[in-house]
């Protein structure tokens, strides 16, 4: 199937990408096709995020949201922010001691979820045919090495690779210009990043694993428009991130835990972590006598500017989360992937206003890009992560303090971190087991029941999407060495140590449970595990995360 533009991916910055082309080819009444590719079941399905919303791209792709009736429906009302000293104990942040950056007046506490399925309505009412429930799983090359397009993947193949009755071999389509916009860790951005280099002048990429739970609570305790920030307790040793709670529409509350991936014990497990943390009182005040409905992880990519990699390459681009315009400063990436796409859908349909035909490098997103209010943002923000990975919260946090409310993120310095995220973890020998409370299934749970409330499900006979680039690596150097730590850093239970009949050991992978977080792809620290698509429609349904 031939189109001037594929875009692969239904997040917010493929749908935006997608809008703007297809508003610019309306308004000048110029003939373009625009196709978007989605895993997920459904436009939304696979979408996890906090989400606290600055409206910025969004007012400018849609300056009557309002009227169109974009789900933001929960303004900001006030912030607060806190250091956990232990697991009672707690101190709040006078206001004026917070980075500018972490304010949140003006936005909006969201469902990004639904926010992306109205991105799709808008979308398709504007001509963009979308495609849910078909996987991009190989990037189509012309004989000069410039990008063609994408295959979708086949349907209906069975585990030992045989084709079932339901067999249907997956659609190759072309296209002058291929968007890929597949959110943290793209399983085919990965590629074009060794294809093409295209991080070969940017420092490391970071990333983190958000684990989120929405929950009904007592209307008593219900503050719409309340957010929370914190950090400290119970995540210790070296081990840094910050927890999120958020009191949204309907006497709801969205609560989770974001985990860097820089962390050196193998014995820490993300989800645990988050479960024993919920019972602070800082959080319980507010879960307690409430109930769970849906749960949900997803890896994000916290780099910034200095990670960034080149975003152009001959017949594509990479926008969104896929290159990492997250800006961590402001713990946001709804608006910078917006208006990424906003960008690349203005360079590319230019070019194929002025005849071109594809195959080429967009120059004109680069100059584009650098002119943006996106590139100065995230340039203001380019020294906040490596400042906390470097000093720590404390210092860390005073640091920034200073750069971006005293300077504006314009000190005459840059912090880099160039350290892998997966090359941090040390040997289990350097470190005692840690044994986590169990469960009380009130305010915390098991990782079994959590993915339940995922609506996760693949169909079982098919090849499995967790592969290994050496089988014997589990057992033979993560076990012994680092304990395996797959066990303890999925937040779904994938990765098992099972005892077979014989006695033995086996590296047991239960891809059915798989959430897609991509956060064994990112972690392990053989860099053995390789994400690629399930089926069609595969992976976690989630409502309105």
């Amino acid at each position: 199937m031939e189109f001037d533009v594929v875009v692969v991916g239904a997040g917010p910055a493929g749908l935006s990408a997608a809008c703007r082309l297809m508003q610019m080819a309306n308004e000048q009444e110029q003939e373009l096709t625009v196709c978007v590719v989605e895993k997920g079941s459904e436009v939304g399905a696979h979408i996890l995020s906090g989400a606290v919303v600055e409206s910025r791209a969004l007012d400018e792709l849609f300056p009557n949201w309002k009227e169109l009736g974009a789900p933001l429906n929960t303004p900001v009302t006030r912030d607060e922010l806190y250091l956990l000293k232990d697991n009672e104990r707690a101190t709040k942040l006078p206001s004026a001691l917070i980075p500018k950056t972490m304010h949140n007046h003006g936005n909006y506490i969201v469902s990004l979820g639904n926010l992306t399925r109205w991105l799709g309505e808008q979308a398709e009412q504007l001509g963009v045919e979308i495609f849910p429930g078909f996987t991009a799983a190989e990037i189509l090359l012309n004989e000069d090495g410039s990008v063609k397009g994408i295959a979708t993947g086949d349907m209906g193949v069975a585990e030992d690779g045989g084709e079932k009755d339901s067999y249907m071999p997956g659609m190759e389509l072309h296209a002058k210009y291929t968007l890929f916009a597949e959110g943290c860790r793209g399983h085919l951005g990965k590629q074009l990043y060794q294809t093409f280099q295209l991080d070969k002048n940017a420092d490391a990429q970071h990333y983190g694993i958000g684990i989120k739970e929405l929950w009904d609570i007592d209307p008593a305790k219900h503050e719409e428009g309340l957010v929370v920030h914190g950090s400290g307790w119970p995540l210790e040793g070296g081990t840094s991130g910050g927890f999120f709670l958020y009191h949204a529409e309907n006497n709801q509350v969205v609560v989770g835990l974001i985990v860097d991936l820089n962390y050196a014990n193998p014995y820490v497990s993300p989800f645990d972590e988050f479960q024993r943390m919920k019972h602070h009182p800082v959080l319980k005040q507010y879960l307690a006598g409430g109930k769970r409905v849906s749960y949900g992880a997803r890896a994000i990519a916290k780099g910034g500017f200095n990670a960034l990699p080149e975003m152009t390459f001959p017949g594509g681009l990479l926008i969104g989360c896929n290159a990492g315009t997250l800006n961590f400063a402001k713990i946001k990436g709804t608006h910078t992937a917006m208006k990424s796409g906003m960008i690349a859908a203005e360079s590319v349909f230019e070019a194929i206003k002025g005849g071109c035909t594809g195959g080429k490098k967009l120059d004109s997103f680069d100059s584009a890009f650098k002119d943006s209010w996106l590139y100065e943002e995230l340039y203001r923000s380019r020294n906040f992560g490596p400042a906390m990975h470097k000093f720590g919260p404390y210092l860390g946090g005073a640091f920034n303090f200073i750069d971006q409310n005293l300077f504006g993120g314009k000190l005459p310095i840059t912090l880099r971190d160039n350290h892998e995220d997966y090359a941090q973890m040390r040997p289990a020998s350097e470190f005692s087991e840690i044994t986590y409370p169990k469960p009380d299934g009130v305010l915390s749970f098991d990782k079994l029941s959590s993915v339940f409330l995922s609506n996760t499900n693949h169909e079982e006979d098919q090849p499995c999407h967790l592969t290994l680039k050496d089988s014997s690596i589990p057992l033979g150097k993560n076990l012994p060495l680092y304990a395996e730590p797959a066990q303890r850093y999925c937040p779904a239970g994938v990765y098992e140590i099972v005892e077979t009949e014989a006695g033995e050991a086996k590296f047991q992978i239960n891809s059915q449970n798989c959430v897609h977080c991509k956060t064994c792809d990112i972690k392990d620290p053989s860099q053995n595990i390789i994400w690629i698509t399930p089926e069609g429609g595969g992976g976690p349904n989630y409502p309105n995360m």
